[in-house]
């Protein structure tokens, strides 16, 4: 029999779990309501589907996604080296001189700029202007004071040399004074990790340059202590495989089992090296990169070149063939060149935050053929179809121009390596900035509002057309 004591201290407990269970209840959320936060990620998808199914739990799907929104720039020890591109405009001079001049002696930085910065005739003092137009010799008076406070900094600068000079792990900064191409050059210049990219606008377009000159002392400084936000913008890594390459690979296969190669075999593997070449050629890439491959931040182009013919190039997603293109080339560009290239072959426009490739086709001799988004992690193999009448020409970033002969094949993925470019505002204001004052985004004239005098349909009407009819007779 159980004591009374017992009994009740039961009770009460009992009484105390159902008010728990009340409040719980009270407090809760409803799993059917989803709430969403300020992300720029999607919501993670409820797994279970029906009464029955689910997802496959496995280990592919442990993967930790940082939202874009909350990608912060911040320094780990204090930036030492800044690398400051420019634009070759004389109007530039002037805003470099004096950003050049302020990092120096005010915050005490090592500054690097391109060599070709100091044979600028209108940074010296050693030209022989006899011999240069009227014109020049104009301007290059009414820039003496900017030269003389150039050249009073001149040996305190390092310079380096495109497709010489490695800046790997050299430069803890980078501001580009120009317009869209100095972003893409300094994407071009570090082929591995890129230092954080602060770019002004002081060229054409500038839809990738989202700061002003006018204080550049507050907004370097801001960026310097740590306080921006990035956006990540993605990169393509890109390599071209020659058509020697699959049988100088077996051939090496082959005699993998002996230390010493056949004659035979290696009088063939010389034959494959005469004939093919080597499988990768570019000579820009002055950093070198895991199996030769080159990043480019806005596009890759296939095209026709000067051939009349019509391009017929295969495309394979993941070694599966996909489809073929007849027309004047192919795009496959990265979110940050879909307002590039791909947005005037008509493709859409995406926010650089969305993890994806565009497949843009040039000019397709087709009514059907409209451009595809891919996910960002597959790989798309590009090769010239067999039956095709001519070669093709391949572009990286509007450079490097080469050769894709039949048998060659072009392999285009994500790279690891995005380029961190730090934002004015946010990575959303930023875009939609860009996109209403670079591109005049769905800019039209309003429509107006119906009036009293515009509006026949409503009631009254016929007494508002006798009012015209007076008009006209009085008139």
């Amino acid at each position: 029999m159980q004591h009374p004591k017992l009994k009740l201290a039961t009770a009460l407990q009992r009484q105390i779990s159902e008010v728990e269970e009340q409040q719980v209840t009270q407090v809760a959320p409803d799993p059917r309501i989803l709430r969403r936060t300020r992300s720029l990620n999607a919501p993670s998808p409820f797994q279970q589907f029906g009464p029955c199914g689910r997802i496959m739990k496995n280990s592919a799907m442990v993967m930790q996604i940082q939202d874009p929104a909350s990608q912060r720039l911040t320094w780990y020890k204090p930036p030492l080296t800044v690398l400051v591109i420019k634009k070759k405009d004389s109007q530039v001079l002037l805003p470099f001189v004096q950003l050049v001049e302020w990092l120096v002696q005010e915050k005490h930085m090592v500054v690097w700029v391109e060599s070709a910065v100091l044979e600028d005739k209108l940074l010296r003092d050693d030209v022989k202007l006899e011999a240069e137009s009227a014109k020049f010799r104009q301007v290059h008076g009414d820039y003496a004071g900017v030269r003389a406070r150039f050249l009073a900094l001149r040996d305190m600068l390092v310079t380096f040399k495109d497709g010489r000079d490695d800046l790997t792990d050299r430069i803890d900064f980078i501001v580009c004074l120009g317009g869209d191409g100095t972003l893409l050059y300094a994407s071009q210049l570090f082929q591995q990790s890129v230092p954080p990219v602060m770019a002004f606008y002081l060229g054409s377009l500038g839809f990738l340059t989202p700061f002003q000159c006018d204080n550049f002392q507050e907004q370097v400084t801001n960026v310097l202590e740590g306080h921006a936000a990035l956006t990540l913008r993605s990169r393509l890594s890109c390599s071209i495989h020659r058509k020697g390459e699959r049988r100088k690979e077996s051939l090496l296969a082959s005699a993998s089992g002996s230390n010493l190669l056949k004659p035979n075999l290696h009088r063939q593997l010389n034959h494959v090296d005469l004939n093919n070449g080597p499988s990768w050629s570019l000579k820009a890439n002055n950093n070198n990169t895991p199996n030769n491959s080159i990043l480019v931040l806005n596009e890759v182009v296939i095209n026709r070149g000067p051939s009349p013919y019509l391009s017929n190039i295969d495309i394979f997603l993941d070694g599966k063939y996909i489809t073929s293109v007849q027309g004047d080339g192919l795009i496959v560009s990265t979110p940050t060149g879909s307002t590039a290239y791909a947005a005037a072959a008509g493709a859409s426009m995406i926010h650089p935050s969305v993890p994806a490739i565009l497949v843009t086709p040039i000019c397709p001799h087709s009514l059907s053929f409209r451009p595809i988004v891919v996910p960002a992690g597959v790989e798309l193999k590009i090769s010239i179809s067999p039956d095709s009448r001519n070669t093709s020409r391949v572009s990286f970033d509007g450079r490097n121009d080469q050769e894709l002969n039949h048998g060659d094949s072009l392999r285009v993925t994500t790279s690891i390596y995005p380029v961190p470019s730090i934002c004015s505002q946010d990575q959303i204001s930023d875009w939609f900035d860009s996109l209403a004052e670079g591109l005049h985004w769905n800019v039209r004239k309003r429509q107006k509002c119906l009036d009293e005098l515009s509006d026949l349909t409503t009631s009254g009407s016929e007494d508002r057309l006798d009012e015209f009819d007076n008009l006209k007779i009085e008139a």
